[in-house]
C-alpha cells in the first residue's frame, strides 16, 4: 500500500519534513467555517427566544406546547431537519424543569412519529450539543435535534460539491409537518403550531 511505502504516493502526498509539509493525508480546507467556530454574525439576539415571537411560517414553527416547541432547522442536515427547543433561555439540560424535560422528550417523540408519516423516515439522529466546544451553534439555549434518515441519504454532494440536495422547500416542508401534527392518531400528542 502506498501509506506503508510513502515513495509510492504521488509527489504532492509524500512526506516533507517541517511546518506545513505533505503527508499521506488528504486535507479539505473549509476556511469560511471558521466564521462559524467563532460565532461571527450571530448577532446579540436569542434566534430561539425570537422565533417563537413570529408567525408559525414566518419562524417554521411546526407545534407549540406550553414550554417547548418544535422548529425547522434554517440550515437543516437533511428534509425535515427539526429542532425542539424550550421556550425559556436555557442552555443546559440539568437546569430544565421537569415540565420541560417532559414536555421536551413528548415531542422529540412526536416529531418521529410525524416524520415517520410523512416521508418514511428509515431512522435518527437525535441529540443536542451541550456548549460550544461541544459543537452547539447556539450554545446559549438549549435544543434538541432530530433529524430524519434515510438509507443512501449521505452521498459526495455534500463532501464534494459543497451541495445539499434537499427536495422541499423549508415553507413547504413545515407545512406539510404541521398538518400531520395536528392530525396525528395519537390522542396524548401535543397541540399543533397555529
Amino acid at each position: 500500500m502506498a501509506e506503508d511505502d510513502p515513495s509510492l504516493l504521488p509527489p504532492e502526498r509524500q512526506v516533507q519534513h517541517g511546518a506545513g509539509g505533505a503527508d499521506p493525508f488528504m486535507r479539505l480546507w473549509m476556511p469560511h467555517r471558521m466564521a462559524y467556530i467563532k460565532g461571527e454574525g450571530k448577532g446579540d439576539q436569542c434566534a430561539f427566544c425570537t422565533i417563537p415571537s413570529m408567525g408559525d411560517e414566518e419562524g417554521l414553527i411546526v407545534a407549540r406546547g406550553q414550554v417547548v416547541y418544535a422548529v425547522l432547522n434554517l440550515y437543516p442536515y437533511n428534509g425535515g431537519h427539526l429542532m425542539v427547543v424550550p421556550f425559556r433561555h436555557v442552555a443546559d439540560y440539568t437546569d430544565l424543569t421537569d415540565e420541560e424535560t417532559s414536555e421536551l422528550a413528548a415531542y422529540t417523540r412526536q416529531s418521529m412519529r410525524v416524520l415517520r408519516a410523512v416521508s418514511n423516515a428509515q431512522g435518527f439522529n437525535i441529540g443536542m450539543n451541550q456548549g460550544a466546544v461541544a459543537g452547539a451553534g447556539i450554545a446559549a439555549h438549549l435544543h434538541q435535534h432530530v433529524v430524519p434518515r434515510w438509507g443512501g441519504d449521505t452521498n459526495f454532494m455534500p463532501v464534494v460539491g459543497h451541495t445539499k440536495v434537499l427536495p422541499q422547500l423549508l415553507g413547504d416542508t413545515r407545512e406539510l409537518l404541521a398538518r400531520a401534527w395536528s392530525s396525528g392518531s395519537d390522542s396524548a400528542a401535543p397541540q399543533p403550531a397555529q
